[in-house]
């Protein structure tokens, strides 16, 4: 080195000591060895902290798949190419149908599909799908970061090969556990296939919205066919864009309204033509197409190529299918479930595992090919549906203006009235029969089997009188009574708001629908827990505040039944108190024939059959002379049948459910909407709700009998087991008729279950009586009643009797024996009136020609009236009589007498022509007594007199509550 080079190194290193020694420079110094430090040990952290990660995350994936089996290569080529059968269905062993009412699939070739939908898939769904081995991790992470993060952008990181396992062998369900077991089953299956088979699979498979006719489709095929009607190889560059761009969100790019609706308008296919276009952008941009091409798809006009809707196959028997298949996948969930080693009863109670295995099932039932064999006759099944669609009594059909949730747009929507019927086979529980509505295009509900509704008074004879004869707490003809009470705040009514019948029998308190009786009759059997009963029927959404609402005995259910249920409950009666459920599917055989379903009966103890023939004796008297007498008049058949009508609050439902020994029929009407009457604006034309239901009733079974005679049974008639006997006892009390009780004339003779109950306690309610009438009811006469007023020689009941029939509810007790009772013109109730102890008010006198009348006295204890001439009684009026009297010339004036034998003071004075006086009554009370000069009198005017009696003839029954306590409600509104 030259001496000049040494010398310029030592000055630079002069300099920096130099520096180095200088403040600035030794922060420095010290700053960048701390920062270095840091960066170590962040990278120590870092990449610990990765690892950790990594391995947490290992170790989460693998608990995530530990339990997904390691599939063979068979069973997996299986799963993703099983989608070429589809199950039948076959009703009276006869091919139906296909099941996929609501979806349709066609099975094509890869090298049958044109190339353009090829490359749009490729384009749109997977660009790397020949290059990946199942996924794309960087898609993946992204995916995992946007959903921890709960990003707005959703971008997706699912391969073609991950959809197909997704829609194939797993499930929709969003979880972390499906998402994992989907990565390593697509990475498995990239083993075991080809990349063609893989993407002719997925254009199987996919679905791709609805075709023209508004039913949803899947596959390619299927897509070309439904929406440009063209096979797939033939589709163009623009319409294969279009459909490939359809899978991202099928019902808002699909061209087509469901149900069969036609074309959409142009503001609302924008949307499926918008990404049209992004498809063909992103097949330019991954140089599927050039530029050229690209130019010219998007300035083609798709919609003209959209076609014409045609009648779809699916449109036939569209409820049957639809419950068919509801019933096959819970059916299969089950045996699926089990197969996986999961106890079926678990997915009553697990929502997220009964979604699971019922996504599987439903998957199962479509495309593995079984065949499935349907109870329903199709012959009655097409008579009670000619039935119900011609039928022209429904009522009247609603309308509202509301906004459409597709288009936006405002249009008018009907409300018409719905039906539903039921006809079951009672010894096998085989539905024959339904009518799940009038017109399934604008309500698809199956209003036979799965609309819930308060079932109204139909609910008295399960809930109310076969318990309480199955408890032998009463025989068919036992007295219940049938007077108002208030039960903590609920104050139910009988169908004439101010009926009251007194002591009635249960028969006629059914045959009639008496809610009083009935509501009574239920609070003394209520710590029993009678709705117990409808539990071991099959009632399925019974809840708590039904087992003790008082309102229950009406029909007022929290949620509701269904016409099956109610109708299968029924049926219970028929088959001898042993319920038997009703049942759809007979059996399902795999494709190789195998049965893999077989239904089995079994029949659940609920009554003893003394219970149910005598609750169905009862019931018998229904069409007889009660609420369904309409039913029987438009029958042109004979048969032994029992029924029950009911009506809920302000006619929202309207029900009849009868059977007989072979089969059972329930028919309900109403509106989708329980808010809308069957008896408001604009159905009076169309007759009451009562006689529409009992015509549409004899209408089908006419309709049933002429089609299969011989399964209706008309010859067929209820035997009585043993056990039931017919008995007499006294008619007001129940108990053994006693001697009094017979000279009175009040035995009667019934059924009862010799086994629980018999009237063997001689009755000891009867005493010698004499009563006076105060507006229009019955009470003891006083010691001190003028005997002008009494009646005397009836027969009377004792205060025991009166406490025992009202019991805790309590009530007005001279009622129990109202002018309309079959029993008024023997007995007295026995009623105490208790007087105000005050004179009565004076009355108000005039005179028509030749006759003298007055108003009611004000006072609420006047047992009659005093007619005085010239200060000398002459007569004698009492208060349930006219307030009239005959009279020729003097002077004549009134005064009111109360029960204690207490006297108004006297009318105004009544003059009139001289005549030939009356004789005075010999018992008249010095005149003294009675003021001669009344002076001017006061008058407290007209008053109406108080209720002799109700209208209390058969058939009136109705009003019970809506399940609240203290609003009266759902009963039966029926009148004879």
């Amino acid at each position: 080195m030259s001496e000049q080079k040494k010398n310029r190194l030592d000055l630079i290193e002069e300099k920096l000591e130099e520096m180095n020694q200088t403040k600035w420079a030794k922060h420095l110094r010290i700053t960048s060895g701390v920062l270095w430090n840091l960066l170590i040990l962040f990278l120590i952290f870092g990449l610990t902290f990765t690892v950790f990660a990594a391995s947490v995350g290992a170790g989460y994936f693998a608990s995530l798949v530990s339990k997904e089996p390691l599939r063979p290569k068979e069973e997996m080529r299986a799963a993703i190419f099983n989608y070429e059968e589809t199950s039948e269905i076959y009703t009276n062993g006869q091919y139906l149908r296909k099941v996929s009412a609501d979806i349709e699939r066609k099975e094509t070739r890869l090298e049958d599909v044109s190339p353009h939908v090829i490359d749009a898939v490729m384009a749109t769904e997977d660009e790397y799908f020949n290059k990946h081995n199942g996924i794309v991790p960087k898609a993946v992470f992204r995916g995992l970061f946007q959903d921890v993060t709960n990003s707005d952008s959703q971008t997706g990181g699912s391969t073609l090969t991950q959809q197909l396992i997704k829609n194939q062998i797993l499930t929709n369900e969003v979880s972390y556990e499906r998402k994992a077991k989907e990565l390593l089953l697509a990475m498995r299956l990239e083993h075991f296939m080809k990349k063609d088979e893989i993407l002719e699979a997925y254009l199987n498979i996919i679905p791709y919205g609805r075709n023209a006719n508004g039913t949803n489709i899947a596959g390619i095929e299927a897509a070309a066919e439904g929406i440009f009607n063209k096979s797939a190889k033939d589709l163009t560059l623009p319409q294969a864009a279009y459909i490939a761009g359809i899978p991202q969100a099928p019902f808002a790019y699909t061209p087509f309204y469901n149900r069969n609706r036609g074309l959409k308008e142009p503001e609302y296919l924008q949307p499926g033509i918008n990404r049209m276009k992004t498809v063909l952008f992103r097949m330019k941009e991954t140089g599927y197409i050039t530029k050229e091409q690209y130019e010219e798809a998007i300035a083609y006009d798709i919609t003209k190529d959209f076609r014409e809707p045609s009648i779809p196959s699916n449109e036939h028997y569209p409820y049957l299918t639809e419950e068919i298949q509801r019933r096959t996948v819970q059916i299969l969930s089950k045996l699926i479930a089990e197969k996986d080693g999961i106890d079926p009863d678990r997915l009553e109670v697990e929502t997220k595992l009964n979604e699971k295995y019922m996504i599987m099932a439903e998957r199962s039932m479509r495309n593995d090919g079984y065949r499935i064999f349907a109870t329903v006759d199709l012959e009655l099944y097409d008579a009670l549906n000619e039935v119900a669609q011609n039928y022209d009594r429904y009522g009247y059909t609603y309308t509202d203006e509301k906004k459409n949730s597709e288009t936006g747009e405002m249009e008018i929507v009907k409300y018409p009235v719905q039906v539903g019927a039921m006809l079951l086979e009672n010894n096998t529980g085989k539905i024959l029969a339904f009518v799940g509505g009038r017109n399934h295009g604008e309500e698809a509900v199956n209003h036979a089997t799965q609309s819930f509704r308060q079932n109204g008074s139909t609910m008295k004879p399960l809930a109310v009188f076969a318990p309480a004869i199955e408890y032998g707490f009463i025989g068919a003809g036992s007295p219940v009574v049938d007077i108002k009470f208030n039960w903590s705040g609920w104050k139910p009514v009988n169908f004439l708001s101010n009926q009251e019948l007194g002591i009635i029998s249960a028969r006629q308190a059914l045959a009639s629908s008496q809610n009083l009786a009935t509501a009574r009759l239920y609070r003394n059997i209520l710590d029993r827990r009678p709705a117990e009963f409808l539990q071991k029927m099959g009632f399925s959404n019974l809840q708590d505040v039904d087992y003790e609402n008082p309102s229950f005995s009406l029909g007022a259910m929290r949620i509701g039944t269904t016409v099956e249920e109610n109708t299968n409950a029924f049926a219970t009666f028929a088959n001898g108190g042993k319920f038997i459920d009703a049942y759809l599917i007979e059996k399902i055989e795999d494709r190789e024939g195998n049965i893999v379903y077989q239904h089995e009966s079994q029949a659940v103890d609920v009554f003893s059959p003394q219970t149910a023939y005598i609750i169905t004796d009862m019931l018998r008297d229904v069409p007889k002379y009660g609420t369904a007498t309409n039913m029987r008049n438009h029958l042109n058949f004979n048969i032994d049948i029992a029924a029950k009508t009911g009506t809920t609050d302000s006619y929202s439902d309207s029900w009849l459910v009868g059977y007989n020994p072979n089969i059972s029929l329930g028919v309900w009407m109403g509106y989708k909407y329980q808010t809308l009457s069957l008896q408001g604006p604009g159905n009076r034309s169309y007759g009451t709700s009562n006689i529409r239901t009992t015509t549409l009733f004899a209408q089908l079974l006419n309709a049933a009998y002429k089609t299969k005679p011989e399964l209706i049974g008309a010859n067929a008639r209820f035997q009585q087991p043993e056990g039931v006997v017919s008995r007499s006892f006294c008619g007001i009390s129940g108990l053994a008729p006693s001697a009094a009780c017979s000279s009175a004339g009040l035995v009667k003779s019934d059924l009862f279950n010799a086994r629980v109950m018999l009237p063997t306690k001689p009755d000891d309610s009867i005493i010698a009586s004499s009563y006076v009438t105060i507006n229009g009811n019955r009470y003891l006469a006083h010691p001190t009643t003028p005997p002008e007023f009494v009646s005397s020689g009836g027969v009377g009941v004792n205060s025991e009797f009166i406490e025992r029939m009202l019991g805790p509810l309590k009530g007005e007790a001279s009622k129990l024996f109202p002018a309309n009772s079959g029993f008024s013109s023997r007995v007295v109730s026995g009623a105490v009136f208790h007087a105000d102890g005050a004179p009565p008010a004076p009355v108000s006198a005039s005179v028509n020609g030749g006759t003298l009348q007055w108003s009611n006295s004000p006072s609420n204890d006047v047992v009659g009236y005093y007619v005085y001439r010239g200060g000398s009684r002459i007569g004698a009026v009492p208060s349930s009589a006219a307030n009239t009297y005959p009279i020729s010339g003097g002077s004549y004036y009134v005064v009111a007498v109360d029960i204690t034998g207490k006297l108004s003071g006297p009318s105004n004075v009544i003059s009139a022509e001289t005549e030939t006086p009356p004789t005075p009554d010999p018992n008249d009370p010095p005149v003294a007594d009675i003021p001669t000069d009344p002076g001017p009198g006061t008058s407290s005017g007209d008053q109406d007199k108080g209720n002799s009696g109700e209208n209390g003839g058969n058939g009136q029954n109705g009003n019970s509550s809506n399940g609240n306590q203290g609003n009266p409600g759902n009963g039966d509104s029926s009148p004879n």
